[in-house]
């Protein structure tokens, strides 16, 4: 008998996960990608003797990595190594104050107790409510599909649900640790986990206090060669599964035929495949590549996720008093917020985050300098000036890192390059370049987003961080795991 066909268009990160394990299922796997590389928003640039990450910077829980290659039966030390960050991340404020985060968590909290006005158990029963929250949703919000019934008659659905009142959803981010903690500085601490997935403290529920538990408990990481041998160790083990790439491939359409996905047509081709899998953003998917099926509005209007604005800088210069992740917070956060969410404009005092690889892997700078990829959250392209926006922005985190590091950095970058809105969606499809898909400044967030497989449309799945559960590295492996069970359920394969 020969072997379904599954046919994924882009190789995202969920789309690699799903080849891998739809591979290991019995399936023949065929990926068409736009780009002539693989892995979506994780790559990498080379520039003058630096190297820099292009995407997601953070990586946590490996074990969703690990899994991938235990499944295939491959020892995963010939393709990826990390590891485990003893700082989780440095803190720069306005003030003056200095927090380094450790990943210790009894050591966090004695730091915290030295710095803030707070007692170090106070922090301990935070991190506590924080673990309870991820323990009673994670199976259904993270692991399962939402958007079956299924779903909602397991033990663990019934479990969550009695204790609902625990978990936050009606009340905010922000309120919620104001009610915790006095100091507004470790208030603005907990509420910037809300960015994580793209959102607002002041907007997001509580629930969302569940990340800082996942931070801490399972610990920061860092890969060897960087955030793109993620890629790399993920698209090799595919190509040794068999998956099959075809790269500098446009899809230009999916084929619907009797309410079926049949294939796709490729670069003018038409390709017949038994399932088909978008690891594209869910908007341009339906407006692109389903020009004749009704998208489903409701769903594709909400509000998307924040974007960023990036500067990939060559710093002529080392910095001990940096790390890896390093953060200089806003003095004035909510009016931060205010202007990306609703003013969709960027505010003159942003907060900065500084990510340095070289500081575990000394080759990705020359001896003496460091690889700066300095970010900002930003509202999604929705046509405003971006060029007027990088330039005053520019302007400003220059003043602030030089102020905060008492350091002229200008004087030290002698190579930039630029990533905004506009280039992440035109290099990723990513809508707006929104990094998340939708945000989840709403209650419903998780119910709103768009489900794994398409309601009307047999055999057409989706995956990626614009459909559930979300984005970030370890919600776009778990959306390829739950495609990959939805199929395996559908076909019994």
């Amino acid at each position: 008998m020969s072997k379904k066909k599954v046919i994924i268009i882009g190789s995202g990160i969920a789309g690699l996960a799903a080849a891998i394990r739809l591979s290991n299922q019995g399936y023949e796997v065929v990926v068409f990608e736009t780009n002539s590389y693989p892995g979506g928003k994780l790559t990498e640039i080379y520039e003058n003797g630096y190297r820099f990450d292009c995407g997601p910077s953070l990586f946590t829980m490996p074990q969703f990595v690990e899994t991938l290659f235990e499944i295939s039966n491959k020892n995963i030390s010939g393709y990826f190594d990390y590891t485990k960050k003893d700082v989780v991340c440095n803190y720069f404020y306005e003030d003056g104050t200095k927090f380094t985060a450790l990943s210790d968590i009894h050591k966090f909290a004695q730091e915290a107790a030295q710095i803030f006005d707070v007692k170090s158990d106070q922090i301990l029963k935070y991190f506590k409510r924080s673990k309870l929250k991820y323990d009673l949703t994670s199976s259904l919000f993270l692991e399962k599909s939402l958007h079956k019934l299924s779903t909602y008659l397991s033990k663990d659905t019934l479990i969550a649900i009695a204790r609902i009142n625990s978990l936050g959803i009606n009340k905010k981010l922000h309120d919620q640790n104001t009610e915790v903690f006095k100091d507004p500085r470790l208030v603005q601490f907990f509420d910037r986990f809300a960015t994580y997935n793209g959102s607002s403290p002041y907007l997001t529920p509580g629930i969302m206090s569940m990340i800082p538990h996942l931070e801490q408990h399972y610990g920061t990481f860092f890969p060897k060669g960087g955030m793109h041998s993620i890629t790399k160790a993920l698209y090799q083990l595919s190509v040794d599964l068999g998956v099959l790439f075809h790269f500098d491939t446009k899809v230009e359409e999916i084929l619907i035929e009797n309410n079926m996905a049949v294939g796709v047509i490729a670069n003018n081709n038409r390709v017949s495949g038994d399932i088909v899998i978008s690891n594209m953003d869910v908007v341009p998917t339906y407006k692109k590549l389903l020009p004749h099926q009704k998208a489903p509005g409701k769903t594709l209007k909400q509000p998307r996720s924040s974007s960023a604005l990036i500067f990939y800088w060559g710093i002529k210069k080392e910095f001990p008093e940096l790390d890896l992740h390093n953060i200089f917070f806003s003095e004035n956060y909510k009016e931060e917020f205010e202007h990306i969410f609703e003013k969709k404009d960027v505010y003159k005092d942003p907060t900065i985050y500084v990510n340095i690889t070289a500081k575990n892997e000394p080759n990705d700078a020359p001896k003496g300098c460091e690889n700066w990829f300095v970010m900002i959250n930003v509202p999604g392209n929705e046509g405003q000036n971006w060029d007027a926006i990088i330039k005053r922005s520019r302007k400003q985190i220059i003043e602030k890192l030089t102020r905060l590091l008492n350091v002229p950095i200008k004087d030290y970058i002698e190579t930039e390059i630029i990533l905004d809105p506009r280039s992440i969606e035109t290099k990723t499809q990513s809508y707006q370049g929104s990094l998340y898909g939708s945000s989840s400044n709403n209650k419903f967030a998780a119910f709103l987003r768009h489900p794994n497989f398409s309601k009307k449309i047999k055999n057409l799945f989706f995956c990626g961080g614009s459909v559930h559960p979300g984005g970030g590295i370890p919600l776009c492996l778990l959306s390829g795991k739950i495609v990959a069970e939805l199929i395996q359920k559908e076909h019994k394969h």
